[in-house]
């Protein structure tokens, strides 16, 4: 049996940066997002965001890829609000995402993090938030 912890800090926005997700819309997508996954033994253990994005912060399993369980989680989640009329126009997530590597003795700072996600935007804008993530992760377009 392998025995494996891998934590990664994933963000992903909506197209355009578009502003779907107020509160009372943003709550319901969580609530069905985290219910989704467990069904799909995907662990999310935090999830939280803004009006035009989520951070999940997740454990990934042996078999797991990151790409896949995204697609699962973007792909389903939007297919749900709209099918449920949780906005009113189309909803779509952005093609691209955010995703970093977490180690264990990080882990709670990223959970105060995306538990703090209202706080954190009264300051700064997602747009800003990603220059600040490509920054300070060195990420390159793949």
């Amino acid at each position: 049996m392998a025995y494996v912890r891998m934590w990664v800090h994933l963000v992903f926005g909506t197209k355009n940066r578009y502003p779907f997700l107020p509160k009372e819309k943003r709550d319901v997508v969580i609530s069905h997002i985290l219910e989704y996954a467990r069904e799909k033994d995907i662990y999310i253990n935090r999830l939280n965001g803004f009006d035009d994005h989520l951070h999940c912060l997740i454990s990934l399993m042996t078999e797991q890829s990151l790409a896949k369980v995204v697609n699962l989680l973007k792909g389903e989640s939007s297919h749900w609000i709209n099918a449920n009329n949780i906005t009113k126009i189309k909803f779509e997530w952005a093609d691209e995402y955010y995703a970093s590597s977490v180690s264990e003795s990080q882990v709670e700072i990223v959970r105060k993090y995306i538990e703090h996600q209202e706080q954190h935007h009264r300051r700064k804008t997602y747009a800003d938030e990603c220059e600040e993530f490509i920054r300070r992760y060195g990420f390159q377009r793949q």
